[in-house]
This record gives structure tokens, C-alpha cells and sequence, in this order.
């Protein structure tokens, strides 16, 4: 069946190192958008277009009576084209490469399908009034996006072949127990601003009813618990001399970490100032990606062998 990405596959074939930079482009847009939603929120505006999926009543883009708080918000939505415009890149490259990886296409087709739902996740915060909880589902689906986003550019390294463990069975069960932590990490961290200073708008917005001070606690705890765990995964994978590659992402989670935790110890005692808090909304999801690329440095997946020609389409010699 010819399609226009079949049509569009046969003019352009691009190579293994565009196909890369596609995808890290696509992870990068996934980062930067995580950032410029904090800015929407640390801006004071969340209600800055005042319904969704037009700005207002009446209007597509934000009037002039708005302000600075509809042209921020406005803006943000449309940073969300550039975001599908980088994923759409990643997949076509990936479509028109050769071989043909269906496994690639379709990590960019999910991420295309999640930027979609998250839309529509962000509109409900907006026709909620910035219910906290929606705003922090919101990012969390955001993480979603970015752990995607991740897969897809380290699988362009990689063939499609089975994965082949490069250490102890036990080490790749603590690099899933590292993973879920941090997951939970990040996952705190959207409640603990839900509840925290920057509701996202100049009105009254409804807040998480849960003591700050008690989930920014809990946010520390499992900081620590990262660290800790983090800090066992570098002894343990120097002395079981693991690949190179994974003991050098542990280091790089680690660095995240700690410099996570210094920020989230600055903004905490300084009453949370909004450039604190949007450095802090980044290296979340750098320590993100940083986690989710430890699992996949455990492990080799080969590439598979072309399909054999059937003979009756073998020329006769």
C-alpha cells in the first residue's frame, strides 16, 4: 500500500547519524517544553489564556487587554508545534532510514500520541482553574514524554535484536529500584508545588490541603534514598566492572542529584524564588532522563540480520 511516508521513504534515505540527531532533537524538545511550562506557572500565567482550545471566548490568540500573561501562555502553546514539528522529524527519519526499524517508528508515533493527550491534560488545568492535581498530572505526563523520548534516541544506537544482559541479573533488578525512586522523586516534587508557593495564577487558586512543610519532607527523604541508592550503584557496578557506559551514567545521575538537592535546599530556605524553582523544575527532568539511561547501558541489543531473499526472487547466475 503506498502511503505518503512510503512514497517520501523511497526519495530519501538518511543516514544512522541523522536519524540520531532526529531523535535527540525530539528529546531536547521534550525537555525545553517541561521548562517553559514552569515559566508559564512561576510567571503567574496559568490563566493567562483564559479557556482552552482558544485563548479566549472569542479569540484564537491572546488580545492586547491580556497582557504579558496571555502572550506567555500563548506562547507555550505554541512551542507545542515545535515539539510535534521535532518528533515528526525523528519518525519520518526514522521511516525513510535503511533497514526499516518499525521498533523506532513507533516510539515516535508514541510520543506524538503523548504530546496529543498532554494537550489535552493541559487544557483541563486550565478549564479547572488550575486544579493542582491536574497540574500535576500534567508533568507527570510530561516525564512520560521525555522517558520516550530517551528510549527512542538510545535505541538509534542499538539494533533490534534481543537484549543481552552485560551484568548480573540482581544489578539490572537495582537500576529498575533506582528508576522507580527517582520516578517517585519527580512525582513528590509535583505535589510539593501543588501545595507550595506558585499556584500559577494571580487569583485564587485551590491548593493541595496537605501540609508543605510535611511533603517537602517527604520530597528530601526520597532525595536521600536516591543518593543513597545511587551511591551503592557506583560501588557495585566498579566492582563487578561493569561497562564503562553504565558506570559512567551512575556518575552523572549522581552529579544531578547532588546538585538537585542543593537547589531544592536553597529555594526551600529562601521561600522558593522563581528562578530557584524553574532550575529545579530542569534538573528534574535531567535527573530523569539521566536514571532512565542506566538500565539501558546494562544491557547490548545486536543488530538483526536482513530477511533472506525467497529464492524465486533470486536471479539465476
Amino acid at each position: 500500500m503506498f502511503t505518503p511516508t512510503a512514497l517520501l521513504a523511497d526519495r530519501w534515505h538518511p543516514t544512522a547519524v541523522t536519524v540520531r540527531r532526529a531523535a535527540l532533537s525530539a528529546l531536547v524538545m521534550s525537555v525545553v517544553i517541561v521548562l517553559t511550562g514552569g515559566a508559564v506557572r512561576l510567571t503567574a500565567s496559568g490563566l493567562g489564556c483564559t479557556t482552552w482550545p482558544r485563548c479566549t471566548g472569542e479569540s484564537i490568540t491572546p488580545t492586547p487587554e491580556m497582557g504579558i500573561h496571555g502572550v506567555i501562555e500563548f506562547t507555550n502553546r505554541m512551542l507545542t508545534y515545535v515539539l510535534c514539528a521535532a518528533i515528526a522529524w525523528a519518525t519520518l527519519a526514522a521511516r525513510c532510514a535503511t533497514p526499516w526499524r518499525r521498533s523506532l517508528t513507533r516510539l515516535g508515533w508514541a510520543q506524538f500520541w503523548l504530546v496529543m493527550s498532554n494537550a489535552v491534560i493541559g487544557g483541563i488545568t486550565v478549564l479547572t482553574g488550575l486544579n493542582p492535581y491536574v497540574v500535576a498530572l500534567h508533568m507527570v505526563a510530561a516525564m512520560g514524554l521525555v522517558w520516550v523520548a530517551v528510549l527512542m534516541w538510545e535505541r538509534t544506537a542499538e539494533g533490534d535484536g534481543a537484549p543481552e544482559l552485560l551484568v548480573p541479573r540482581p544489578l539490572k533488578q537495582l537500576s529498575y529500584v533506582l528508576v522507580s525512586v527517582v520516578g517517585l522523586l519527580v512525582a513528590a516534587g509535583t505535589l510539593v508545588t501543588g501545595a507550595g508557593h506558585h499556584p500559577g495564577s494571580s487569583s485564587d487558586v485551590w491548593r493541595i490541603p496537605v501540609d508543605y512543610d510535611r511533603l517537602a519532607q517527604a520530597h528530601a527523604d526520597l532525595a536521600f534514598l536516591s543518593i543513597g541508592l545511587t551511591l551503592a550503584a557506583v560501588f557495585v557496578l566498579a566492582a563487578v566492572k561493569a561497562p564503562l557506559a553504565a558506570r559512567a551514567r551512575v556518575r552523572d545521575l549522581l552529579v544531578v542529584l547532588l546538585l538537585q538537592g542543593v537547589l531544592g535546599f536553597v529555594q526551600y530556605f529562601t521561600d522558593a524564588p522563581e528562578i530557584m524553582v524553574g532550575l529545579h523544575m530542569l534538573g528534574a527532568a535531567l535527573t530523569w532522563a539521566a536514571a532512565l539511561r542506566i538500565p539501558l547501558a546494562l544491557r547490548t541489543r545486536p543488530a538483526t540480520d536482513p530477511a533472506p531473499v525467497p529464492a524465486q526472487l533470486v536471479p539465476a547466475s
